[in-house]
């Protein structure tokens, strides 16, 4: 499969919550947790399970940075 997405990580799927339209799927990815919901039926026609080793590719027009306050009341 050819995608225009450039930033793909790949991990392992810890947890899938499955609801009546919708899972929610927690992937672990290095040291970090990444989260995803996709409908039951895209998650059932994976056979997606936890332990499997996927890929998440993100395509977003922003991607927020931050950093923890350094608060000087100097």
């Amino acid at each position: 499969m050819t995608l225009s997405a450039r930033n793909r990580l790949e991990g392992k799927v810890v947890e899938i919550q499955f609801g009546g339209v919708m899972a929610h799927v927690v992937m672990r990815v290095g040291k970090n947790l990444m989260e995803s919901v996709a409908t039951k039926r895209s998650a059932d026609e994976m056979k997606l399970k936890v332990g499997d080793k996927i890929s998440t590719v993100i395509k977003s027009a922003e991607v927020l940075l931050e950093i923890e306050t350094r608060f000087n009341p100097q």
